[in-house]
């Protein structure tokens, strides 16, 4: 299983494009967890946060290939992932983030 993580710092003025892409992904639920099972995607969560007046979103991902989950996402069909897709065109920079620590408690709470 491959873990990664990304920040994403956007540009300058995009609170309304971030939450209109955040109310889509919710509303059209159903089909961004097809995408996920497509790519092979476990778990994948975005986190938005201010870091010294600039704004950024992180997001993680589970996946069993996580190179091969990207692939698949360049070349999605589904209309969901068009919309992500317009949506990059708010990011400024994408920072990669290195992997240190994975724990995983498969034990019932």
């Amino acid at each position: 299983m491959d873990v990664g993580a990304v920040l994403i710092r956007l540009k300058a003025n995009t609170q309304a494009e971030v939450e209109a892409w955040q109310q889509e992904i919710q509303q059209r639920k159903v089909e961004a967890i097809q995408t996920l099972q497509a790519e092979g995607v476990t778990v994948e969560s975005w986190f938005q946060l201010e870091l010294n007046g600039d704004h950024y979103l992180l997001a993680y991902m589970r996946a069993k290939d996580i190179a091969y989950a990207q692939q698949v996402a360049r070349n999605s069909r589904f209309e969901i992932d068009q919309v992500h897709r317009q949506f990059k065109q708010h990011w400024e920079q994408v920072i990669p983030a290195q992997l240190l620590v994975d724990l995983e408690n498969n034990e019932e709470c």
